[in-house]
This record gives C-alpha cells, sequence and structure tokens, in this order.
C-alpha cells in the first residue's frame, strides 16, 4: 500500500532543490548512508564526513550530491517490514536488579570509553561530578542493557551507537532528564534502557551521529550462542 509512495520518501534528488529539507529527509538520506557504510560501499570516515553533511543541511539539493553516487533503492529486494519498536521496558528477568558495575563521581569525573564489554546493568552516581558513558565502540553481549543514571548537582551524559534502540523513563528536580529515543532498523538491535534521576543536574542520552556497532548480529550471535 506504501509502494506508490516510496520513490518520494527514499530519492531526496527527486524533490525540488530549491525545497528546504526536513528532519524527515535528512533522517532517510541518513539511512542510506548508514546501509552503504554497512555494505562496505563508504569508509567509516566517509560515512563520518558525510553524516555531517547531511543534518547540516538545509535543502534538498544539498542532500542529493551525498548519496547521488549510491544505489539509494539498494534495499528495494528486500522485505519492506520494519522491526517493531523496542519495548519501553525490560523482559522480566533480563536484566539484574543488582549493578555489574557501578561508575562514581563526587566532585570528579568517571568515563567509560572505547572498546569495553557492557554489563547488562549499570549504575552512575555524579555528586557534584560528571559520568561520561560513551557506548559507541562498546562490546554488546546481551540485548538488553540497563543504565539507572543518578545526578545531584551533576552531570551524566551517554552516547550510543546509531544502530542500537533507545529508551528513557526518569525525572529531573530543578534539572534535566534527557534521552532522544532510537529505533534500530536492525532486528534484534541491542535496546539501552537509561533510568535517571536529576536533582539539580543533569542526564542526558543520546545517539552518537555516525558511529555503528559493526557485524551486530554477529556479535551477539556469538556470544548468546545463537
Amino acid at each position: 500500500m506504501d509502494l506508490d509512495k516510496r520513490p518520494q520518501q527514499t530519492h531526496p534528488e527527486t524533490q525540488p532543490a530549491g525545497l528546504r529539507a526536513s528532519d524527515a529527509d535528512r533522517d532517510r538520506t541518513a539511512d542510506i548512508l548508514r546501509e552503504a557504510l554497512a555494505e562496505g560501499r563508504l569508509t567509516a570516515e566517509e560515512h563520518a564526513e558525510r553524516i555531517d553533511g547531511v543534518y547540516r543541511s538545509k535543502t534538498m539539493g544539498e542532500l542529493e550530491p551525498l548519496v547521488s553516487d549510491l544505489p539509494a533503492a539498494s534495499g528495494a529486494g528486500r522485505s519492506t517490514a520494519r522491526p517493531e519498536p523496542a519495548p519501553i521496558r525490560p523482559s522480566d528477568g533480563a536484566v539484574p536488579p543488582v549493578a555489574d558495575e557501578n561508575l562514581v563521581a563526587v566532585f570528579s569525573s568517571s568515563v567509560r570509553k572505547g572498546r569495553w564489554r557492557v554489563s547488562r546493568r549499570t549504575h552512575a552516581y555524579a555528586i557534584f561530578g560528571n559520568v561520561e558513558i560513551d557506548l559507541s565502540e562498546a562490546i554488546f553481549e546481551q540485548r538488553q542493557v540497563v543504565i539507572k543514571a543518578i545526578s545531584v548537582f551533576g552531570n551524566v551524559e551517554i552516547r550510543v551507537p546509531e544502530n542500537v534502540s533507545l529508551r528513557g523513563s526518569g525525572t529531573g528536580v530543578l534539572g534535566n532528564f534527557e534521552v532522544d529515543m532510537l529505533d534500530s532498523a536492525e532486528q534484534d538491535a541491542p535496546v539501552v534502557y537509561v533510568d535517571g534521576y536529576a536533582v539539580l543536574g543533569n542526564i542526558e542520552a543520546k545517539p552518537k551521529r555516525g558511529k555503528l556497532v559493526r557485524d551486530l548480529h554477529k556479535q551477539l550471535r556469538k556470544h548468546l550462542g545463537h
């Protein structure tokens, strides 16, 4: 039923060049670039450079050159069904109630980034301090991950790769709790759940543009025994 609309949705070049680009247009162009990276048509550096151009573009004419050398309809031979949105909460029993890892910053900073194995549950406490959790190069050994963040006059910053799902539930009391919800286009991709409570502090979780978990399904199958 959506096939008649598909060309308009997937090919930014079919629109007038001077037409202002919408957020949806930019996201569709980013999807084409993401697919090209997964297929090896773009290097990681080229992908990051073009993604930066996508989110700087204001018109359809600026978007078009970013994908003009790519098969924008590369997904035409695949099923058009999209994965179901990730659930709001983890499955019962999937994540333990006790943290596997604690990150604490009291009048200091705590950083977790680079190539590291993500625990099923991580607790982050920022008391007049700063906690940075960067999952963009992390190794996921399970599909559901919980990060519980507490910020009191502090800051907790969480970044995830673009091809996982991101969910959040929290409260800010004279502070800020912000989670940019994200749904992966990949079936059975990991889901990162951020629970938080900020008192005169800040908790923020967002995707890191241009960063993807490589060989996502291969990694999960290896660790889950599938």
